[in-house]
C-alpha cells in the first residue's frame, strides 16, 4: 500500500503486509500467522520550525493508516517495522511522539543505549554539515501495552507547545497567562486557540487545521465544562507526558513463557544491529565517505514467541 501525505514536499510512505513464506521451524504445525508489517518512509527535513509540526502530522498520519489498515482486515496483533530516513535526532518531537506508542530503536536496543544516550552514534551528515543520527529501524512488538494514539498524539503536540513557551523563557505560571483569555481566571477555547496561532501552531498552511485544534482542546478539557483552570492546565497540558518505557523495552529482553490463555504471536527480539562506515558507531564521520551522506544499518531479528497486547487509555 501506498501513503501519500499530501503536504509540504509531497513525501510519501509504503506500507508492506508480509507472511513469511517459510515459518520458523519451531511453530511450523501452530495455527499462528506468522506476518510482519513494514512502513518505509523519508520525513520531510525541519528547514524551519514550523516544518517541526509537518514532521510529526506525517508520522502521525502513518500510524493512523497502520492502525485503519490493521482493522480493516481484522488483524491481530503482528510486529511492526518503521524503517527510513527521520530527518530527526533522538531529542525530537518525532522520536518521542514513537517511543510513547511503544516503538524502540533497533540499533540503540542492540547496543542498550538508552532515549538519553543520543550522541553515541550517528547515521548522516546534511546539507548544513551537521553530523547526527536520523536513520532508525523502529520495532513495536505485539506484546506492548499501547496508549490511545490520538493521546500519544496530544502529548506529542502539547510537547511542541512546552518546547515553544519554554524556549521563550517561560514558566508554567507564564505560559497559563499566556493561554487564558484577558480579565479571565481560566483558558476558553477561543484564549487557546489564539495562543496556538501566536506560536506558530496555527494560521498557516502548515499548521493545525481546525479539527486537529478541536482534538487537542477535547483531549486538554475532559471534565466537559468547555474551560481549563491552572490544575487541569498543569496535568492535561504542562504535565502531559508518554509513560516511561521499561527496561525490557530497552534492552529487548522478551519472557517466551507465555499464558496458554492469551492470544499469542510472533514478535522478535534484535540479535545484533550494524552501522556501516563503523566508525560511526563511535559517534564520527569519516571524511571520505559519501554515499548519499548516509551510513548504511542493518538489523538482525530473532523470532520469539509472545502474548497480544491491548491498548490502554
Amino acid at each position: 500500500k501506498e501513503l501519500h501525505f499530501n503536504d509540504f514536499g509531497d513525501r510519501v510512505a509504503q506500507l508492506l503486509h508480509v507472511e513469511l513464506a517459510s515459518p520458523f521451524t519451531q511453530w511450523r504445525n501452530s495455527n499462528i500467522r506468522q506476518e510482519i508489517l513494514i512502513v518505509n518512509t523519508h520525513l520531510l527535513f525541519p528547514h524551519d520550525s514550523t516544518l517541526s509540526l509537518v514532521r510529526l502530522q506525517q508520522v502521525y498520519k502513518i500510524l493512523q493508516y497502520v492502525e485503519s489498515y490493521q482493522n480493516d482486515f481484522q488483524l491481530k496483533p503482528m510486529p511492526i517495522m518503521l524503517c527510513g530516513d527521520w530527518n530527526g535526532s533522538k531529542r525530537g518531537h518525532v522520536y518521542k511522539f514513537l517511543r510513547s506508542q511503544g516503538f524502540v530503536s533497533s540499533y540503540d536496543t542492540a547496543h542498550h543505549y538508552t532515549d538519553a544516550d543520543a550522541d553515541k552514534w550517528v547515521s548522516h551528515r546534511n546539507h548544513r554539515g551537521n553530523i547526527c543520527a536520523v536513520d532508525f529501524i523502529w520495532l513495536l512488538n505485539p506484546d506492548k501495552y499501547r496508549k490511545l494514539l490520538k493521546a500519544s498524539w496530544s502529548e506529542a503536540v502539547f510537547g511542541m507547545f512546552k518546547y515553544l513557551v519554554r524556549r521563550a523563557s517561560l514558566t508554567e505560571s507564564d505560559a497559563f497567562a499566556f493561554l487564558k483569555a484577558d480579565n479571565e481566571d481560566c483558558i476558553t477555547y477561543s484564549g487557546f486557540c489564539e495562543a496556538l496561532t501566536q506560536l506558530s501552531l496555527t494560521g498557516h498552511c502548515h499548521g493545525l487545521n481546525d479539527e486537529e485544534i478541536k482534538d487537542l482542546w477535547l483531549q486538554a478539557a475532559v471534565d466537559g465544562n468547555g474551560v481549563l483552570d491552572y490544575k487541569e492546565f498543569l496535568q492535561q497540558i504542562w504535565n502531559s507526558t508518554a509513560p516511561d518505557q521499561s527496561d525490557d523495552s530497552k534492552n529487548g529482553e522478551q519472557d517466551d513463557g507465555v499464558n496458554d490463555s492469551q492470544d499469542q504471536t510472533i514478535g522478535f527480539s534484535v540479535k545484533n544491529a550494524v552501522l556501516f562506515p563503523p566508525e560511526v558507531e563511535k559517534g564520527r564521520w569519516p571524511e571520505d565517505y559519501s554515499l548519499s551522506d548516509h551510513a548504511r544499518l542493518t538489523v538482525v531479528f530473532s523470532p520469539i514467541r509472545m502474548p497480544c497486547s491491548q491498548l490502554i487509555c
